[in-house]
């Protein structure tokens, strides 16, 4: 069995993100550095029942160079069978999810409930670790309350039922994302266990992801939000500045995640139906991105998280693309996947059809209709 230690841990490792974590988001990920990924969550149980939805999940892209499947599970034969299954689709690690705080993954006792049933969960991790041959690691949430953080007990339990690696987000199950994750108590884990530690929370640059490392001394970073909203992020760290692409350079990589798709999912109909399902909701978080320099961001940064600045000054833009890409509505995010996807990786095509929609921005009340309407 391969281990996982703290010197072969990369500086990044991209979270595994629901709906977020498809194969070609993952790609476009790796061709800005990523060497860690992990597939979207996927239900144990559905799995070992043989559901080729959950199954699409554990799709290995060939560019992965270490690719990680997440479970969720609440039972340890699901747990057993599912990973065993995982294994033999390629995943080169298990990741045990016990952060969900999605309602549907709890109610099912899956997620962070299994914060609120250490011993349960510990069982789970044991008999994972005995069942297959590659590492087993746990991500966990900081408790399921305020009232009842719990992480260092977890994350002892899960040491000791043989994990290799505990991720930790920041934040309990009933903050969701309202407040800044706590990397203090990354840094309490990190002393207590022997395993390497790995943080979550808040990381939109690579000096705040920088920042945070040192300070908690934990042996990577994990990237969510940050990466669904700068997927080049990876190459930020390695490169030790923050980049600020302009919209036409942001547009050639949204190109490029729309033909990844069409690569994955096919260019035909069907397969444009099954990318859209993905697409639009990528561009949700794609507009969001904000130039932020180093000069001017990075002591601001040390006094907020800023995953969690809102500066109504960054909205006041003049040029039609810029405002276009930061457009928040859903119904622009699906006029720009139609728009993308038709371009076939012609910028300068995509470029003029995405200019023809302006007009249809300025009004607020725009729905979906009227801005593909606008498009032509």
């Amino acid at each position: 069995m391969s281990q996982i230690t703290r010197d072969s841990l990369p500086p990044t490792i991209l979270a595994p993100l629901t709906k977020g974590g498809n194969l070609p988001f993952r790609r476009l990920c790796v061709s800005f550095g990523a060497t860690w990924t992990m597939s979207e969550m996927a239900y144990a149980r559905q799995l070992v029942r043989g559901s080729k939805k959950e199954f699409a999940l554990l799709q290995k892209h060939d560019s992965e160079p270490f690719f990680g499947v997440q479970l969720a599970a609440g039972r340890v034969e699901d747990a057993i069978e599912a990973s065993r299954i995982a294994v033999d689709k390629g995943a080169d690690f298990i990741d045990l999810n016990c952060g969900c705080p999605i309602h549907d993954v709890v109610k099912r006792g899956m997620g962070s409930t299994l914060l609120q049933r250490p011993n349960a969960l510990a069982r789970i991790v044991e008999a994972m670790v005995g069942a297959v041959d590659v590492p087993v690691t746990v991500k966990i949430r900081s408790g399921w309350k305020e009232s009842q953080i719990n992480a260092l007990e977890i994350g002892r339990l899960c040491q000791d039922a043989g994990a290799q690696m505990l991720t930790l987000h920041g934040r309990t199950r009933e903050q969701r994302y309202t407040k800044s994750a706590n990397w203090d108590l990354v840094a309490d884990l990190v002393r207590e266990l022997d395993i390497p530690v790995v943080g979550n929370g808040d990381i939109l640059t690579w000096h705040e992801g920088e920042s945070r490392r040192q300070s908690s001394d934990c042996a990577s970073v994990m990237l969510a939000r940050g990466a669904l909203i700068k997927p080049w992020l990876f190459s930020e760290f390695e490169d030790k500045t923050t980049r600020t692409p302009s919209a036409d350079e942001r547009l050639e990589i949204y190109l490029r995640l729309v033909t990844f798709m069409k690569e994955h999912f096919g260019a035909d109909d069907r397969g444009r139906k099954r990318a859209f399902f993905f697409l639009p909701w990528h561009f949700g978080f794609l507009t969001r991105y904000r130039p932020m320099p180093d000069a001017e961001f990075r002591d601001r940064a040390l006094e907020h998280p800023l995953m969690q600045t809102r500066d109504e000054a960054f909205e006041t833009v003049d040029e039609p693309l810029e405002r276009i890409l930061r457009d928040p509505r859903e119904s622009t995010h699906q006029a720009m996947a139609d728009v993308l996807w038709d371009a076939d990786g012609d910028p300068g095509a995509a470029r003029e059809a995405l200019l023809t929609i302006e007009g249809a921005l300025e009004d607020p009340s725009a729905e979906a209709s009227e801005v593909r309407v606008a498009q032509g």
